[in-house]
């Protein structure tokens, strides 16, 4: 049997439970805030990284895992005798893909393949479950890479943002568009096409928000035996009701709290669902 590795970037948003039980290597983005580096997930939570935004401390950046960090663990894994699945954020929301590319070019290795999600967070995170369990099943290489591919490009997603200035001042959207959202309580409704972020809608208040993720749900086929992965960037009203709508109509559902990269562009108070649609 071939001996396949998956690894990913931290903005997969992978449970520690998931990436214990497939195995998956997950390498981190950094945020910086000030003269002080973080690797995403360790050393400051969400909490504490707002709460310096809003005491008027210095706006966090993040950067991608740089070639080096790619180049270490593909080697490593190499040598072991395992052929290499790496799956990332959109290259159009990070660099981190273009990382993976030159430390592979770096290695002068075919059994590495690196794969443009064109998403993030929930894509990427039921893009892995899918290839996790196909592993699991002794899948060949080539079928688990082919099946990567098709769920990244059948999940679908919708997201409502508390605030776009996050996003704006990231460079991910831009300012014009992250001015709407402190206009009379605008709620900016987000989805993804070709690998970047685009303003599908705009709502009033959070009421009409969470109605328009409610009839997202509603109204996206979920593949069998899929669960709906459900974001936020610290808990608030909008997420517990999402959660509940899912329980009510018996949907399973995976509820994440993303990493500091991923908080970093989204503000707090984030809820975005994702579904891989039938």
């Amino acid at each position: 049997m071939e001996k396949i590795k998956l690894i990913t970037d931290s903005t997969s948003d992978l449970t520690p439970e998931l990436i214990k039980k497939y195995d998956i290597h997950v390498l981190p983005l950094t945020v910086h805030i000030g003269s002080q580096s973080f690797k995403d997930g360790e050393s400051i939570s969400l909490e504490e990284m707002y709460q310096g935004v809003l005491n008027g401390g210095p706006f966090p950046t993040t950067s991608q895992v740089n070639p080096q960090e790619f180049h270490d663990v593909y080697k490593q894994y190499l040598d072991e005798g395992y052929k290499i699945i790496s799956v990332h954020i959109s290259s159009h929301l990070s660099g981190t893909l273009q990382s993976a590319v030159i430390a592979k070019d770096m290695l002068e290795t075919e059994d590495v393949t690196i794969i443009d999600t064109e998403g993030v967070s929930g894509v990427i995170f039921l893009s892995l479950v899918e290839a996790g369990e196909m592993i699991l099943r002794g899948k060949s290489f080539p079928e688990v890479v082919e099946a990567i591919q098709k769920t990244a490009k059948e999940v679908k997603l919708l997201a409502t943002f508390d605030t776009l200035e996050f996003l704006a001042k990231g460079g991910r959207i831009p300012k014009s568009v992250g001015a709407i959202g402190g206009f009379l309580g605008i709620k900016p409704l987000i989805s993804l096409k070709d690998g970047k972020l685009e303003m599908m809608d705009k709502v009033r208040g959070n009421k009409k928000a969470l109605s328009a993720l409610k009839a997202f749900i509603d109204n996206t086929p979920v593949r069998e035996g899929s669960k709906v992965v459900v974001i936020n960037s610290l808990d608030s009203e909008t997420n517990r009701a999402v959660i509940k709508h899912l329980e009510d109509k018996g949907i399973g559902y995976y509820e994440i709290q993303v990493g500091c990269v991923l908080g970093v562009h989204a503000g707090p108070k984030l809820v975005g669902v994702f579904c891989l649609s039938a």
